[in-house]
């Protein structure tokens, strides 16, 4: 049998306790995972705490699903399609998201109204809720294009419809709700590359046939490629999370650095940055806004380097390494800029893609330093262990 462990004892600061909101009779567990120390509730009492509002989920869908079913009985529809017009994917997409949506607005509004220091402000709601609802949208609609390709012509009898729609809907709000309940400035940043990379991506495919890297990436968008409007959407709804993402991070550098007009500078160019992004996806590359597309786009690339120029003086305790590789990357930008306009390689797609995976990525990567800046803004305390 193995020796029971004797309670450590661990006394904090009154400061911790109120920002983690413990207190002495909350239960806790130490555990040593991933090279750190991890103090967190015990296990029993996180499930136990998320248990109801992983109810919800459940709940809901199996509502939807008895509903989705008689509505078929009364519609006399014996068979559904996997995917198609009346089928299981539009049900899913339509009903699914539209769960999905409530569910996360419901949730996010309760946890901000219980948290006294909030990490997302109000003032960044509708745009969090617009993107998290356009994010399962582009998710479904996606997978069940993955699955139609997989399954041509796939067909369910009505009981076993409302099992998968059940099923899909229930993983769909889940995932939802989980979200709302941990959304922080870190999973904007993760928002915005999955909403941009998806968006692209599917984009992308839906225009493989008309061979779209033969024009230019902005060819997706325009009114000669198929479904464009996703691809203008994932402009758009990027531009707003990283306006919201921008708008969190300074909110909570505001603290550790009060009046640093570096910071503020840094902050509008950012917010330029985002809502330049998104006139490049109000404005696509048709002959009406052709003019305006392009001043967009090339207005882009003078921020980002701009950026990436000034962050030396812009960006406080910048490290070399960083430095380094964001110097690296704006070379990498002027020879791909040159080498197309001076000699036209690479081809103008591939610049394009090349160009906007370097400075998206570095953006990215300028996002991760801020993130570290108001980690080490807060307050830190001295340990002492001692071994026993």
């Amino acid at each position: 049998m193995a020796e029971r462990q004797t309670p450590l004892k661990l006394r904090l600061p009154a400061a911790v306790c109120a920002e983690l909101g413990v207190d002495a009779q909350t239960p806790l567990q130490m555990r040593v995972k991933n090279d750190q120390l991890v103090i967190q509730p015990r296990l029993r009492e996180r499930v136990a705490g998320r248990r109801w509002f992983l109810l919800w989920p459940v709940i809901v869908s199996v509502g939807l699903a008895v509903g989705v079913y008689a509505y078929w009985w009364w519609q006399h529809l014996d068979t559904l399609p996997l995917s198609g017009g009346t089928s299981v994917a539009s049900f899913v997409i339509g009903l699914g998201s539209v769960a999905g949506w409530c569910l996360f607005a419901g949730f996010f509004v309760y946890t901000r109204r219980s948290e006294e220091h909030p990490l997302i402000y109000w003032r960044n709601f509708p745009v969090i809720l617009v993107a998290f609802a356009v994010m399962l949208s582009l998710a479904l609609i996606g997978g069940f294009w993955l699955l139609g390709q997989l399954f041509p012509g796939a067909a369910f009898d009505r009981f076993t419809a409302a099992l998968i729609f059940g099923v899909l809907t229930c993983i769909a709000t889940t995932l939802m709700v989980e979200a709302a309940l941990t959304v922080t400035a870190t999973t904007l940043s993760q928002l915005l590359t999955v909403v941009i990379v998806t968006g692209v991506v599917i984009a992308m495919a839906a225009n493989n046939h008309r061979r779209w890297w033969q024009h230019n990436l902005s060819f997706l968008g325009t009114n000669m490629a198929s479904n464009a409007w996703q691809f203008n959407v994932t402009l758009i709804m990027s531009a707003l999370l990283m306006i919201a993402l921008v708008d969190t991070i300074f909110v909570a550098l505001r603290s550790a650095f009060p009046h640093d007009r570096r910071l503020w500078l840094m902050r509008g160019m950012l917010t330029l940055v985002g809502l330049d992004l998104a006139c490049v996806g109000l404005f696509p590359n048709n002959a009406a806004s052709h003019l305006l597309h392009d001043q967009a786009a090339g207005m882009l690339v003078f921020l980002v380097a701009g950026l990436i120029i000034g962050c030396r003086w812009l960006l406080p305790g910048v490290s070399k390494a960083f430095l380094t590789l964001s110097y690296g990357i704006a070379v990498a930008l002027l020879a791909l800029n040159f080498g197309f306009r001076w000699f036209g390689y690479p081809s103008l797609t591939s610049f394009e893609i090349q160009a906007f995976a370097l400075a998206f990525g570095w953006l990215l990567l300028l996002f991760s330093r801020l993130e570290d800046l108001v980690a080490q803004g807060k307050q830190a305390w001295t340990v002492v262990i001692e071994a026993d």
